[in-house]
């Protein structure tokens, strides 16, 4: 991979995108070994939470929200990176991962920012919140209802309103007919059925960009955790709820709309976007950095729609360099808005 001058991103119109140094980061493994998870109440919602310690003495905290589909697992790279600084906690959202599902079953995006929100607040002290897909969708929202917790924001392939009927999306014939609400209701039984092995193949075709770069022992550490949470039976309610939910946010008015919350954010954001991301197009990336008052966008090229798992250190570097920018208050240049730029590989 190919990067301009150690500490910068490449120039766009003169403005650099930040990165961090390669040397500022924690350790990253092939695979990083899980970090250990506990389970934790808060309003009445029992969750499950990944924590990752800092590695030295901790600057701060950092919480990160999972996409559909996924768990707190889906962060354990990056978490390892950002050890340097921040201590961790990967949420497992109701329904996902090892956490129990919600009491009324309500999947709604309200009801994930809602979860997550309270279990921010019940830290005691303002975090940096990472999101990916839905879990991009979520911690918009959070950042936007709760200023006041959350210093900075990265959201990672954001799942932004984006209308391509499912073929289009999702290439895999069956994965797209079981997308659709009533029709596909057989086929997600089918795929339900399927071993956790060949689920996760299906996944990791849809999410990376090239899923044969995920060497044999990481996907067998994959396919460990996947068979454990097999055996939870709400996961496919959760699944096609958490869905439904999201999907249903991407037609709502103007004034309740994703691009509406987005603009209500005021807190440093860093968008991350997959040029060959197949489930949120990369065409509304700019549309998202646009709408958030403080966002600079950092585009990666050969990466799919989980960049944290695909390209970790990079987007370590970035949020890293991000929160640096912040601290010298050159993250916001007067006068010239903030720009997209490509780390070339």
């Amino acid at each position: 991979m190919t990067i301009t001058a150690p500490g910068s991103g490449p120039q766009v119109n003169g403005t650099p995108v930040p990165l961090a140094p390669t040397g500022a980061l924690g350790p990253i493994g092939d695979p990083t070994p899980h970090w250990p998870g506990r389970r934790v109440t808060v309003d009445g919602l029992e969750l499950h939470v990944r924590d990752t310690p800092a590695t030295g003495a901790p600057s701060g905290t950092v919480v990160y929200v999972h996409g559909l589909g996924g768990s707190a697992t889906n962060w354990t790279d990056l978490a390892g990176a950002l050890s340097s600084r921040w201590t961790g906690h990967a949420v497992d959202l109701p329904g996902f991962g090892h956490s129990t599902p919600r009491v009324d079953r309500d999947y709604s995006l309200r009801a994930h920012a809602d979860a997550v929100g309270a279990y921010v607040a019940s830290l005691g002290e303002p975090v940096h919140l990472v999101g990916n897909s839905l879990g991009g969708a979520v911690a918009l929202c959070v950042a936007a209802e709760n200023p006041g917790s959350v210093l900075t924001t990265t959201l990672v392939s954001p799942a932004m309103p984006d209308l391509r009927p499912a073929p289009a999306r999702l290439g895999d014939g069956k994965m797209a007919l079981a997308a659709i609400p009533l029709v596909g209701a057989r086929t997600r039984r089918e795929l339900a059925a399927e071993d956790p092995g060949t689920r996760l193949r299906r996944t990791m075709r849809l999410c990376y960009a090239d899923p044969d770069a995920v060497s044999p022992a990481a996907f067998a550490q994959a396919v460990t955790e996947a068979t454990e949470r097999a055996e939870y039976p709400w996961l496919a309610e959760a699944l096609q709820r958490s869905f439904g939910g999201l999907v249903s946010t991407w037609f709502a008015p103007r004034s309740r709309s994703l691009w509406s919350i987005a603009a209500r954010v005021r807190t440093p954001t860093l968008v991350v976007w997959g040029e060959l991301d197949r489930l949120i197009s990369v065409r509304k990336a700019r549309r998202t950095v646009d709408s958030i008052p403080r966002a600079r966008l950092l585009r990666l090229p050969g990466t799919g729609h989980v960049a944290q798992m695909e390209r970790p250190a990079v987007v370590a570097r970035a949020v890293l360099g991000m929160v640096d920018a912040v601290a010298a208050g050159t993250w916001d240049t007067v006068g010239v808005r903030p720009v997209c730029g490509t780390v070339l590989g």
